[in-house]
C-alpha cells in the first residue's frame, strides 16, 4: 500500500512543511483560485515527488448563500445565485472546473477533492446534477474524490461512486469508505471537532482502519494539531513498515 500523510492547508511555511511531509491538500483553491504565479512558486518550493491535492472551488459545490462565500469576499449578484454551486450544469460551474484543471496542471495534483455542504443531501435534483456534471467534465487523468456531508442512503452513494468513478472521502472515525481500493481520509477531530489532538491510541486505531485492499491511501489531518498529528502518524507508519522488513 502506498500511504501519503499530510494536512489540509499549510500549518507552517511550505519549505519547512515539505522537509517533513510529502502531501498537502490545498484549501485556498476552495475559497478563491490563487494566481498562477503563486501556484508556480508553491510547486518550485517543494521536491519533485511532493504531492499537492486540491480542494475544488466552492463555486462548483456550494451555493452563494453559503457563509464561505462571505469569508472569501465573493459577491454574486442575487439574480445569478441559481447558476452556482451544487454541481449545477451551468457555464459558470464548468468555467470554475476549467480553472481547477489549470491549477491542477501547475501543481501536478493527482487528486481533486469535492466537499459538499450538509444542504447537498439526497434529492432527485441533486443526483441529476452529479450525473450531469461528472459525465460532462474532462478529467485529464486526475482522480476525483467526493466528501458528501448531507444525508444520503448508503446504497445511493455506492451506486454514484461506482457509476461516476469517484473516490469516497471520509473521516474514518465517523464513517467507512465505500471505495476501499483507493483511500482518502480527512480527519476532522473527534468530540470537540477541529480543536482536537489525536492520542497515540487513536493514531494506532487509524492505522488499523486502513483497508488491506487499498492500493493508495491519502491521510489528511484537519484539526488544530494537524501538523503534530501528521508527523506522529507518519512516524508510526514508518515504524510499521520497518517491522515488516
Amino acid at each position: 500500500m502506498k500511504v501519503l500523510i499530510g494536512c489540509c492547508g499549510f500549518p507552517v511555511s511550505l519549505p519547512r512543511y515539505a522537509r517533513e511531509l510529502s502531501l498537502v491538500e490545498v484549501q485556498k483553491t476552495f475559497y478563491r483560485m490563487p494566481q498562477r504565479d503563486t501556484l508556480r512558486r508553491w510547486r518550485d518550493q517543494v521536491p519533485p515527488d511532493f504531492v499537492f491535492t486540491l480542494k475544488v472551488p466552492q463555486l462548483i459545490t456550494h451555493p452563494p448563500s453559503s457563509p464561505t462565500y462571505r469569508k472569501a469576499r465573493l459577491q454574486i449578484p442575487p439574480e445569478f445565485h441559481h447558476r452556482y454551486g451544487f454541481f449545477r450544469p451551468t457555464d459558470e460551474v464548468f468555467q470554475a472546473w476549467e480553472q481547477t484543471l489549470q491549477a491542477a496542471e501547475i501543481l501536478r495534483s493527482p487528486v481533486l477533492v469535492f466537499q459538499t455542504p450538509a444542504r447537498f443531501s439526497e434529492t432527485p435534483e441533486h443526483v441529476d446534477h452529479l450525473y450531469a456534471f461528472f459525465s460532462r467534465i474532462p478529467r485529464e487523468g486526475h482522480t476525483l474524490a467526493w466528501e458528501p456531508r448531507g444525508t444520503w442512503h448508503r446504497e445511493t452513494l455506492r451506486r454514484i461512486f461506482q457509476d461516476l468513478q469517484l473516490v469516497h472521502v471520509v473521516d474514518p472515525f465517523k464513517d467507512q469508505t465505500l471505495t476501499p481500493g483507493f483511500v482518502y481520509y480527512r480527519l476532522h477531530g473527534r468530540g470537540q471537532g477541529y480543536r482536537y489532538s489525536y492520542s497515540d491510541e487513536e493514531l494506532r486505531e487509524l492505522r488499523r482502519l486502513l483497508p488491506a485492499t487499498a492500493g493508495e491511501a491519502y491521510i489528511l489531518f484537519n484539526n488544530t494539531n494537524m501538523y503534530q498529528n501528521a508527523l506522529r502518524f507518519q512516524a508510526l507508519w514508518q515504524e510499521t513498515l520497518a517491522n515488516k522488513e
